[in-house]
């Protein structure tokens, strides 16, 4: 919990962010001594807030809630210390020191982010997440053994999600909306070569049925198809709205990683690092996310003992 003291306070880090980089950081830099502040974020926690049972994540042989875990996560960085604030950063001032977020005062800052999933937007989609909707099927895939699954979406992320189900479920179905696939001609090879998966093209959901899971998905078209699962793969938002113009960012609005004097997790701006999906749109998993947030706490540290500022 924050005071209005606190915001004439100059902490040492302010991270950003509250899933499993963000808190994981915390740990790390009030375990250093660091007086951190976490902006959570109104709805904090991250992703795994909207996950059921999560068996990839180590430690946990018999698997865990992804809330359950996030709860953990908290309570073990609050228990160092961190100083964490439900709301939401809505302005970073980057351009002196020290840096400012919303009205907080800091001697480094912490970009955590995350990224968001692009979801589909359609009727029974949001009750029905954890319950047979997903957008990750290296967390889920399991839970759908011998079962028919449908995959939405038609680019290289798509083709991933599809394979590794058809390691699991009875048939999966890739759901495209357009005519071809914009994925590379290699992972639609290894899509098209995998007797387990079929395409439907030119379709487009409208709904998606069931109450306490997924039963069948409805289609613009009207035609219905029963499915246990339905994987959405169109996609992530970075959330760096309001990181335009501070730092760089890349094409598709991730924050831009700039390795200088032995910092591999910095950003553009001297001073301001990054960790987790809102930088990797590569792997996407709570275990590295929690990796970039000790590898950026560790040079947090490193950064302001150098300049000899770390209490």
């Amino acid at each position: 919990m924050t005071t209005n003291d606190d915001k004439m306070t100059i902490y040492d880090c302010i991270i950003i962010g509250s899933g499993p980089a963000g808190l994981t950081a915390g740990i790390y830099t009030s375990r250093a001594n660091l007086k951190t502040l976490v902006l959570a974020g109104s709805k904090w926690g991250g992703q795994l807030m909207l996950t059921t049972l999560v068996e990839n994540f180590p430690g946990f042989p018999e698997g865990i809630m992804g809330p359950d875990l996030m709860v953990n996560m908290r309570k073990q960085a609050e228990k160092f210390g961190v100083n964490l604030a439900e709301e939401d950063a809505v302005s970073v001032d980057f351009s002196n020191k020290p840096f400012m977020v919303n009205n907080y005062l800091a001697k480094s800052v912490l970009i955590a982010t995350g990224a968001e999933f692009k979801w589909l937007g359609v009727s029974g989609e949001e009750k029905l997440i954890g319950r047979g909707v997903s957008s990750c099927a290296t967390c889920d895939a399991a839970f759908f053994r011998n079962k028919k699954v449908i995959v939405v979406g038609g680019g290289d992320a798509a083709m991933e999600e599809a394979l590794v189900l058809s390691k699991f479920a009875s048939e999966v179905i890739i759901v495209h909306r357009r005519g071809e696939f914009r994925a590379s001609q290699f992972m639609q090879n290894r899509v098209f070569a995998d007797p387990k998966i079929k395409v439907k093209f030119n379709m487009e959901i409208a709904e998606i049925v069931g109450g306490q899971k997924v039963e069948k998905v409805k289609f613009v078209s009207g035609e219905e198809m029963p499915t246990d699962g339905v994987f959405v793969a169109i996609g992530h938002n970075p959330a760096t709205k309001i990181f335009e113009g501070k730092i760089e960012l890349d094409e598709k609005g991730y924050v831009k990683k700039v390795k200088r004097d032995g910092f591999n997790m910095m950003t553009s701006r001297e001073g301001v690092f990054v960790a987790g999906d809102v930088h990797d749109h590569k792997y996407k998993q709570a275990v590295t996310a929690a990796g970039y947030g000790c590898e950026a706490a560790l040079e947090v540290e490193k950064y302001l003992d150098d300049l000899g500022v770390a209490k």
